[in-house]
């Protein structure tokens, strides 16, 4: 039930991986037959997801992570851009890997804009609009959140950026897969994605920069990726990544109906338990992902039982699990501090099935009956 943090690769995109860790396992800047095949498996590779968000191929950088991606936007835009402007938009519910680069920012003489969001978590473009000033050069806002897993209004959002001449970042790591991505259609011109959300393999992402966006690398080095992220490129990665994106084409409306059900259902029995709360939009949300807060016991508690029982189940953003502090994002929506240390978040995936949802309802229920009865 944890399935937002991460997701097993596919057996498939694991096959197509295999002969480039052994067979074809080239320099993709190497001037011989081993580079050239290694090259040429880059490229295709890079073909098939900039098709599956809408991009051309160009238009696409090959990262380490949806981390490394959101730095590179951010950091990337506010240094090439620092003459233009110092001011940054983004919102207070979004990934860490956003924050935290903001945050650092600010210690080298950017000014940053923390969006409120109402109780559901839902930025309103008109706050987005007041927010921007004429040395504004960001707006950086996701798709849709990691934790409660509220769908942002991001095209409304691209409109008022686009009107404005201001760059516009989107984090589609959570939402790639499994709701529609299009950066033309969402007006967007710097989009993350990453593989291990879509049944691909851990240590590769990407970064979609429109074409006329300018950047200033985090990396120097031998030029690769269009001179933007200098590194030797991970071919297996980007195969692996290529082909979850190919088999997320054939069946996400499939399977994102599949999961629709399933989360509704894992929704409508958790409410059952007197005590516990929805978090997020109840019906703008992500259909992978069941977020809750709960009175009778504090959420790392909980996670605890839960896996004594052999249900694995996270309090929000598997990147900060482990920390004390309550959920920013849980702060940011309203809880006080007690409610948002005692959030739950339930996600689900390609090979989850009713019974293991009816399952973790029952648990729940006893786990709550025994905790009141204390």
């Amino acid at each position: 039930m944890d399935y937002a943090s991460t997701t097993p690769v596919d057996s498939r995109v694991f096959k197509s991986m295999m002969p480039y860790f052994s067979e074809k396992f080239g320099n993709t800047m190497s001037p011989h037959l081993w580079g050239m095949e290694a090259r040429e498996a880059l490229e295709r590779a890079r073909e098939v997801i900039a098709a599956f968000i809408g991009a051309n191929p160009m238009e696409l950088i090959f990262t380490s992570s949806a981390t490394e991606s959101n730095n590179l936007a951010i950091k990337g835009i506010a240094f090439a851009n620092k003459e233009k402007g110092r001011h940054i938009i983004t919102s207070k519910i979004e990934h860490l890997s956003v924050i935290e680069p903001c945050r650092w920012l600010e210690h080298s003489g950017f000014e940053v804009t923390y969006l409120p969001v109402n109780k559901y978590g839902l930025v309103d473009p008109d706050d987005v609009e007041r927010a921007i000033r004429k040395d504004t050069i960001l707006v950086s806002i996701m798709h849709a959140n990691n934790e409660i897993a509220t769908i942002e209004p991001i095209r409304e959002i691209g409109q008022i950026c686009k009107g404005h001449g201001i760059y516009f970042h989107v984090d589609a790591a959570q939402s790639l897969g499994k709701l529609p991505v299009n950066v033309n259609e969402m007006l967007v011109d710097l989009l993350t994605v990453s593989a291990h959300k879509i049944y691909g393999p851990k240590g590769i992402g990407g970064l979609y920069v429109r074409d006329g966006v300018r950047l200033e690398p985090l990396l120097h080095g031998g030029g690769h990726e269009y001179g933007l992220r200098s590194s030797t490129v991970n071919i297996p990665g980007a195969v692996g990544f290529a082909k979850a994106c190919e088999i997320a084409k054939e069946s996400m409306r499939e399977e994102a109906e599949r999961l629709r059900k399933l989360c509704r259902k894992l929704i409508e029995g958790m409410l059952e338990v007197d005590g516990v709360h929805l978090t997020g939009h109840p019906e703008r949300r992500l259909p992978t992902i069941a977020s809750f807060w709960l009175e009778f016991i504090d959420g790392e508690t909980l996670i605890i039982e839960l896996n004594e029982r052999g249900i694995a189940a996270s309090t929000g953003s598997a990147c900060s699990s482990g920390k004390i502090e309550p959920s920013h994002v849980l702060l940011a929506i309203g809880l006080n501090e007690r409610q948002a240390k005692s959030g739950l978040r339930l996600s689900i995936g390609r090979w989850t099935k009713e019974n293991e949802i009816e399952y973790v309802i029952e648990c729940v229920k006893e786990i709550a009956g025994k905790y009141r009865r204390r």
